[in-house]
């Protein structure tokens, strides 16, 4: 399949969030967050980028599809529309703060009058509408839905946390921080703005061709992060009475296809452009946001194994070198502030390995996964699962900075998933609640059964860049939804399990039995 592309829009400078060691589950009980800071300095989340003259940085609201864990089954597909009504606003919001500088610089309020009272109105409405549609299917829409319409502006010197909003429920034991909430795309375009009072186009303080970063204090040389930082993936499977120690690997290739949009199936059903970032595709090649499972089930895949018709996805990387790419002027792309060359992987790595204290179990077909959240920047640490690295130097891992490596090294990502189900359900409302990590000592809570945990390792022949007197030249940076600034913290992975029934028998057996297959 050629590549799908779609367009994007144009954003503005930073926020920071403050790490939490541990979260209170609502039911009772301490459980820790698993996500940790990078080791190279003892506050990753105090250091601060800053953007001059920007009175304003971004624009934080909060997460309201993780707060919607019990929507009827009948109303998902209209809630996740008016979801992406949601983020559509916002990002008209962000355009129209990053293209208004003059006006803001010469009145106190004009942020408040013009920006955020709109879009509380805005978002008031749409968040009506959510309840009506939960309430006509027969649920009840969570009260105080209201309270979720206002945002706020956040400065540019004082950054703060969402932190009571999209917490996650199901939080690991691992350091791999916690599962995806992800991105809720776009869709419908209400057309937030015409800017009136003076534009000044994007702010260039703020580094990155778009306005919107990433900017110097985004990037880290690779050799000032403290080695065994984070607990790596390939631990979760190790030693223990009764683990199940094999693997089975995967091949589906790099997306030689360049198989791309910027639709999330998964989130975002039935909404074109509802990531508002670029995705690499491998395995299932008829992922857009209109498939159905039946589609996928039905799609060829470029696993060589052809019973694993599985879709894997990530949002692509990009290097900021002044070049425009296919979807420069497309949604998705140039559109949302995506801007620069796209790479290829040069390595992708899928590989499925045990629980450290039991067997696993089948994967549902159709099970989906996120892992990570789109919006880390503003949602804060909660569902954050990130791990930046380099060859040669992968037991040290950053979790809020975009690595720079020494010459011959290769840039790393690396996603370890929830390995723990609840036996029943494919996705839940938020897809978060269906599945979760497991526990400090390796098992999974609340009844939830163990399944192969999936972690990717994408590899990346990229060439660092240089940073001096504070700018950076010839970044990378992760696609994001606009006013995420291209935060490495936002980095995030999908998974839609299609393989065929025998084939997860013989995934289920390699990892059950200490082999490893492929």
């Amino acid at each position: 399949m050629g590549r799908n592309t779609r367009k994007r829009r144009t954003p503005l400078a930073t926020k920071a969030i403050a790490a939490s060691a541990a979260l209170a589950l609502g039911g009772g009980g301490l459980i820790w967050a698993n996500f940790y800071a990078s080791a190279h300095e003892e506050n990753s989340y105090g250091n601060q980028t800053r953007s001059a003259g920007a009175q304003v940085a971004t624009i934080n609201c909060p997460d309201v599809g993780q707060q919607l864990t019990k929507v009827p089954r009948s109303a998902r597909r209209g809630v996740a529309k008016e979801l992406s009504q949601l983020d559509r606003q916002i990002t008209d919001a962000y355009t129209r703060l990053a293209s208004t500088r003059q006006a803001q610089a010469g009145d106190a309020g004009y942020v408040n009058n013009a920006i955020l009272s709109p879009l509380k109105s805005k978002r008031t409405a749409t968040l009506d509408r959510i309840g009506i549609n939960i309430n006509r299917a027969g649920g009840k829409a969570p009260q105080g839905m209201g309270d979720l319409a206002e945002c706020q502006g956040v400065p540019a010197e004082q950054p703060e946390t969402n932190d009571g909003q999209g917490e996650d429920q199901n939080n690991d034991g691992q350091d791999q921080g916690q599962d995806g909430g992800q991105d809720q795309g776009d869709g419908q375009d209400q057309g937030d703005g015409q800017d009136q009072g003076g534009d000044e186009g994007q702010d260039q303080g703020n580094g990155g061709q778009a306005g919107n970063g990433p900017v110097a204090d985004d990037f880290i040389n690779i050799e000032d992060v403290q080695p065994n930082s984070r607990n790596l993936p390939n631990g979760l499977a190790a030693n223990g009475d009764g683990g199940s120690t094999g693997s089975f690997t995967t091949n589906c290739g790099t997306n030689e296809n360049e198989n791309r949009n910027s639709d999330n199936v998964i989130v975002a059903p039935g909404v074109s452009n509802g990531a508002q970032h670029q995705h690499d595709y491998v395995g299932n090649q008829a992922n857009n946001a209109f498939a159905s499972d039946e589609d996928l089930a039905n799609g060829d895949t470029t696993c060589q194994n052809q019973g694993d018709k599985s879709s894997y996805f990530w949002p692509v990387l990009r290097v900021q070198d002044g070049q425009n790419d296919i979807d420069a002027d497309a949604p998705g792309g140039g559109q949302d502030s995506n801007v620069g060359t796209i790479q290829q992987t040069a390595e992708a790595e899928l590989k499925f390995v045990g629980n450290r204290t039991s067997d696993v179990v089948a994967m549902p077909t159709a099970l989906r996964i996120i892992t990570g959240d789109a919006k880390a920047f503003t949602n804060g640490l909660a569902n954050a699962n990130t791990a930046w690295s380099c060859t040669g130097f992968e037991d040290r891992q950053s979790t809020d900075k975009y690595p720079i490596c020494p010459e011959g090294s290769s840039v790393v990502r690396t996603s370890a998933f929830q390995s723990c189900w609840d036996g029943q359900n494919i996705d839940s409302a938020n897809h978060r609640t269906h599945v979760a990590f497991v526990q400090e000592d390796g098992t999974c809570a609340n009844g939830f059964q163990a399944i192969p945990q999936l972690q990717v390792r994408l590899v990346y022949n990229v060439a660092a860049p240089q940073i001096e007197n504070g700018q950076v030249t010839n970044a990378f940076a992760v696609d994001s939804f606009p006013e995420q600034l291209h935060k490495p913290i936002t980095d995030h992975n999908d998974f839609i399990n299609f393989f065929d029934e025998d084939v997860m028998n013989q995934m289920v057996d390699c990892i059950n039995n200490g082999e490893d297959c492929q």
